[in-house]
């Protein structure tokens, strides 16, 4: 076997041992498994095409360059107008001297729930990088720093900033996001499905559902009353939609052609749907930021 595809290997065996923790980082930062798995498989390309036989430490070297193209895949979503990042730097390789053991690093990134990525969704995309890389994997502020391009000092402070954010803010409790959960992944199924009876189960005898004038325009009805009319509506539809956090609670996002086309933000009480609401209009959709949740 030549030395190349020797290389190769070697390259592919050390990516495939890291790609788990890469995952669990660019989905901390990107609140999207499908934007995750793209950050990784685009660090992939670059770890591929790198001279990597400086790098001491592949694990850290590979979570910078994650960790750099999340960042940008931050703030080309972000409406600030920030200078893009640039090239990714190579020279700058997360060093082990502050590893932790792999069984900790996944008891710290379990610890943050679900719902906790609608608040990091309200930072910016450097306090958001600050506090993950750090809080969460235990990632030095001096390596943080050439990352956001700021100082280990002003790094310092972002990861603080987040995180009196993040203390300050409510998140949803294990038990209700739980239990949405549940009434969501419910009535997906029956919509799918086209199961009227199982779409019953799930909605209130009153539930209401509401449209926006976008999602009139494509053929929604503006508002619609009671379980049955609105088991009708929904009946063997539902194709293209996922369970979401939709400001704070599990509700649904529609995606058709790989772009966001709908949420619905529902109300839940005692394990029944009370209330839909569908968003299609592209402003409201950008404030509704649907972190998409694994299926």
């Amino acid at each position: 076997m030549s030395s190349k595809n020797n290389e190769h290997e070697w390259l592919v065996e050390q990516f495939e041992a890291n790609r788990n923790h890469l995952r669990a980082v660019a989905y901390r930062m990107l609140g999207s498994l499908n934007e995750a798995d793209d950050a990784v498989q685009e660090s992939w390309l670059h770890f591929s095409r790198s001279d990597t036989s400086s790098v001491q430490n592949i694990g850290g070297w590979l979570t910078t360059i994650v960790a750099r193209i999340c960042l940008d895949m931050l703030r080309s979503r972000s409406s600030r107008q920030e200078e893009p990042l640039g090239t990714y730097e190579t020279d700058q390789p997360i060093s082990g001297e502050d590893e932790i053991d792999p069984e900790h690093e996944a008891l710290l990134a379990d610890s943050v729930g679900l719902a906790l990525l609608v608040v990091l969704d309200t930072l910016n995309p450097a306090e958001r990088l600050a506090f993950v890389l750090h809080d969460i994997f235990a990632v030095p502020f001096e390596e943080i720093a050439p990352i956001v391009g700021r100082s280990p000092a002003t790094a310092r402070q972002l990861a603080s900033r987040a995180r009196r954010r993040v203390r300050g803010t409510s998140t949803l409790p294990d038990a209700d996001f739980t239990r949405q959960r549940k009434v969501v992944d419910a009535f997906l199924a029956a919509s799918r499905g086209g199961d009227f009876n199982a779409l019953l189960t799930v909605l209130d005898p009153d539930v209401v559902f509401r449209a926006d004038q976008v999602a009139t325009a494509a053929g929604s009805s503006s508002e619609i009353r009671g379980a049955e009319a609105v088991a009708k509506q929904f009946s063997g539809r539902a194709r293209g939609a996922q369970p979401a956090l939709v400001n704070g609670t599990v509700g649904i996002a529609v995606v058709r052609q790989g772009e966001l086309f709908l949420v619905l933000n529902l109300t839940i009480t005692d394990n029944r749907i009370v209330e839909i609401n569908a968003i299609a209009d592209a402003a409201h959709l950008r404030q509704a930021n649907p972190v998409v949740l694994d299926t």
